[in-house]
C-alpha cells in the first residue's frame, strides 16, 4: 500500500501574518534570531532592521507626545495667569460702593490687566439708570443681537458688521474676533464683550470660560447694588 501524497500546507497571506502577530507581540524576543534578516523598507530605499525601524517610530512618538505636554504646560500656565486676573476683578467687584465703581472696575480691569483693546459693557433698561454705563432698551438689544443671546451662553467668533458696530460703534470695524457673554440674574440683564484685531484670537472659546464667570459675578453685582430690577422683558 503506497503512502498517500502529502497535502501542501495552505499558504499565509500578508494579513494573516500581520495579525499573528499583533497577537503575539513578543514573537520576536523568542525568536530574535530573525530579526537579522527582516528588511523593512526606508524612504531612501535604503534597509533598516526591524528594531532600528522600532526606534525611529518610539523616537518620533516621544517627540510628539512632547510637543502636545509643552502645548498642555503653556494652556495651564494660561490659564493660572486668567484665574488670577479673574480672582482680582471679582474681589474689585466685591468692594465697590457703588454701581459707578462697579462699572469702572470691570472696564478697567479688563482692558488694563486684561489687556483686552476693546471692551463693551451694555446694559438693558427701560429707563436710563447708569450714569457710566450704556444703556439700551430690551427690544434694541432683541434687534441686534437678539440670536446671540438665546442660547444664555458665552460665544466666541467672528461677528457680523452690524452686530458688532451695535457693540464696539465705530470701533467695531476694527474688531476681527469677539467673545460674548449675556448678564442675566434675577431680572438684571445686559452683555460684556470683548473684542479683538486678531480673527483668530476669539475662536474655538479661547478665554471664554472666565468671562461667563465675569459675566455672571457682575450680573449679581448689580443686582446687589440695584435691588429694583427693571420691569419688563427678560
Amino acid at each position: 500500500m503506497s503512502d498517500k501524497p502529502t497535502q501542501p500546507a495552505a499558504a499565509l497571506d500578508a494579513a494573516q501574518v500581520a495579525e499573528y502577530l499583533r497577537q503575539h507581540p513578543a514573537f520576536f524576543a523568542e525568536y530574535d534570531d530573525l530579526l537579522p534578516e527582516l528588511i523593512i523598507p526606508h524612504q531612501s530605499g535604503q534597509a533598516v532592521s526591524l528594531v532600528e525601524r522600532q526606534v525611529k517610530l518610539l523616537r518620533e512618538r516621544n517627540i510628539d507626545v512632547r510637543h502636545r505636554l509643552g502645548q498642555l504646560m503653556d494652556v495651564a500656565r494660561e490659564n493660572d495667569r486668567l484665574f488670577e486676573k479673574s480672582r482680582r476683578l471679582i474681589l474689585n467687584l466685591l468692594e465697590a460702593q457703588s454701581l459707578e465703581q462697579v462699572i469702572a472696575s470691570i472696564e478697567d480691569s479688563l482692558r488694563d490687566d486684561f489687556q483686552v483693546p476693546y471692551v463693551s459693557l451694555i446694559l438693558f433698561s427701560e429707563t436710563p439708570r447708569f450714569s457710566n454705563a450704556r444703556c439700551v432698551t430690551h427690544s434694541e438689544a432683541r434687534e441686534a443681537i437678539g440670536h446671540l443671546l438665546d442660547s444664555g451662553k458665552t460665544l466666541s467668533g467672528v461677528l457680523r458688521p452690524h452686530e458688532l458696530t451695535f457693540l464696539f460703534g465705530e470701533a467695531g470695524s476694527q474688531v476681527a474676533s469677539t467673545a460674548l457673554s449675556p448678564i442675566q440674574h434675577q431680572g438684571t440683564h445686559g452683555v460684556i464683550a470683548l473684542g479683538s484685531r486678531d480673527a483668530n484670537h476669539y475662536r474655538n472659546a479661547t478665554g471664554t470660560l472666565f468671562l461667563g464667570y465675569i459675566a455672571d459675578a457682575l450680573a449679581r453685582v448689580l443686582l446687589r447694588q440695584r435691588p429694583l430690577a427693571d420691569e419688563g422683558q427678560g
